[in-house]
């Protein structure tokens, strides 16, 4: 199989899917990581806190624990467009690579790079048979994430906790809350369903081998 996952900054697949994507790579599946954004940051003082080359070592450092692929389409930070540039660039990747299943943000979510992203990839992949959307972040929205899809991470929760530690440029800026908080959601989301830890995602559409 071959696995398509966007993310709009590095950390947003590893928060969101870590440990569906270890999976996939575990059971053999091609896994690409497609970041939309260099991911770098300035905060409302513009006091420079996350550089985009700090962005990329991190984000490579990721994928190579996940056993995937990385490519970065080094779109500015909060300036991720809705358009068909962004939109036909996504198709030429799903068409090129031939993916079969798609992981990307929620739709609802309230953060703009995020939320495009999101919109963007339902545009580009609107015939790719599996389509899931995931939660990376833990801000309220005036929607409801519907999850009802589930994946049992549990052989995989330690391993996405190092994916979680290698972004330190991140970590800083939240006081390493973001360990806590995954780990607390996966054990929840696992609860759900009768395992220690899974991964929640809401889908769009899933083809079942039924």
């Amino acid at each position: 199989m071959n696995v398509l996952g966007i993310g709009a900054h590095f950390d947003d697949l590893e928060l969101g899917c870590g440990g569906t994507l270890i999976k996939h790579v575990k059971g053999g599946d091609n896994v690409t990581m497609l970041v939309v954004t260099n991911s770098s940051y300035n905060d409302p003082d513009d006091k420079i806190i996350r550089k985009p080359e700090v962005a990329y070592e991190e984000g490579r450092k990721a994928a190579e624990i996940i056993g995937a692929r990385l490519e970065c389409l080094n779109f500015d930070t909060f300036l991720v467009p809705f358009n068909e540039g962004l939109t036909s660039i996504i198709n030429r990747y799903i068409d090129q690579l031939k993916i079969d299943i798609i992981y990307t943000h929620w739709i609802h979510d309230i953060h703009r790079d995020h939320h495009y992203t999101a919109k963007n990839t339902l545009m580009a992949g609107r015939r790719v048979p599996r389509f899931l959307m995931y939660r990376s972040n833990y801000y309220d929205s005036e929607k409801v994430f519907q999850g009802n899809y589930y994946s049992d991470i549990t052989d995989e929760m330690e391993t996405k906790i190092e994916l979680i530690k290698v972004f330190e440029s991140e970590l800083k800026r939240v006081d390493c809350k973001w360990i806590e908080f995954f780990r607390n959601q996966n054990a929840n989301d696992g609860q759900k369903i009768g395992v220690k830890y899974a991964e929640c995602f809401e889908v769009v559409r899933y083809l079942s081998d039924c």
